[in-house]
């Protein structure tokens, strides 16, 4: 029997009209799903993703369970870097540590390209098996930004301050901009070999780039990300980007060859469009509020969608993931009040 697509989430994020509002979670897949926890009794996350029917699982199991709009990859941003011969694990209650942190313009010519069919065929296998067989929404693929993956490369691990990497930044400017062109590369051709497996849009986020002034973010990053989405637009798939605390951010972004900004829960979505922002929106509830009592959620998204929905062109999600201690009922109660809602809003009841 074929399976009926539910495009309701392409068809926001290129900007056209839809029933009702479109959802889906930034790390829905995982962190506090119950079978998902069983999962990482046994296997860790590098595990999981080199096992392309588990990860596939995996990927869906917020599908199936919440009734979301879209699925994203189950992976990490940090799943490319091995093959460029970056020495990182996974540290539970830390995050990705790194045992060889770039300190020189010869650290960076070291660092060798990603080819995907050899380095991460479980990856896209995983794509395969979710496209062809099991999907009825699109499947999101990402990769993290050059300099988000540049924090974690230079200063060894997760940071608060970033200081090493803005003194690399300021100080090598040769070294960084090699190092920003190399990762530049690699996001190109990984997000191609994702795209090429089946994914029907790309996310591709910037985390911690709100550590940089607008002059800084025009001057060292702009070029590369202007670089990679130029290269993935004759894929013609939807293309989005996001950040934590980057609101002053906002017009740089909408200024790129994107399709949807992502937007945290700083920036009110009225407020960024007022700004300039013209493309999609996807946001922006504070994942915080997950754990709060149901009418104070209920309250919240009412406030989020009327703003979003002034326009066509939004998609709702969270201003950053899900936390393990979110129950997932709450998420399948909230994806159903935002269809409802929005949709009952939309035929003017």
């Amino acid at each position: 029997m074929e399976r009926k697509m539910n495009n309701t989430f392409l068809k926001a994020a290129r900007g056209e009209k839809t029933d009702h509002v479109p959802v889906w979670y930034m790390r829905q897949a995982g962190r506090s799903q119950p079978e998902y926890l069983e999962i990482k009794q046994k296997y860790s996350l590098f595990e999981i993703t080199h096992q392309p029917e588990l990860s596939a699982y995996v990927t869906r199991l917020p599908v199936e369970n919440y009734g979301v709009d879209a699925a994203i990859l189950y992976k990490d941003i940090m799943t490319p870097l091995p093959a460029m011969g970056v020495d990182v694990e996974i540290k539970s209650g830390v995050g990705p540590v790194i045992d060889n942190p770039i300190r020189s313009i010869a650290d960076v010519d070291k660092l060798g390209e990603l080819n995907p069919e050899e380095d991460i065929p479980y990856i896209l296998e995983t794509i395969k098996i979710l496209t062809k067989e099991q999907l009825n929404v699109p499947l999101i693929g990402f990769a993290g930004a050059p300099f988000t993956l540049a924090s974690y490369m230079i200063e060894g691990g997760p940071s608060k301050n970033y200081i090493k990497t803005k003194a690399f930044m300021y100080s090598e400017p040769k070294a960084w901009f090699a190092l920003m062109d190399k990762l530049g590369d690699m996001s190109i051709t990984y997000l191609k070999s994702q795209i090429k497996a089946g994914a029907k849009a790309i996310q591709v986020f910037d985390s911690w780039v709100g550590a940089l002034n607008v002059a800084d973010y025009r001057y060292f990053i702009k070029p590369v990300m202007n670089r990679i989405f130029s290269a993935l637009k004759e894929e013609d798939v939807p293309m989005i980007i996001h950040g934590v605390g980057a609101s002053h951010l906002a017009l740089e972004w909408n200024d790129l060859p994107v399709d949807v900004v992502g937007l945290d829960w700083r920036l009110p979505i009225r407020e960024a469009r007022n700004l300039g922002v013209t493309k999609t929106i996807q946001g922006n509830l504070d994942p915080a509020f997950l754990v709060a009592p149901w009418e104070v959620i209920e309250e919240r998204a009412k406030e989020i969608l009327d703003q979003g929905m002034e326009k066509d062109g939004y998609i709702f999600n969270l201003g950053h993931g899900v936390f393990p201690e979110v129950n997932p009922e709450t998420l399948k109660r909230l994806t159903a009040f935002i269809h409802d809602y929005s949709a009952s809003k939309r035929a003017g009841n």
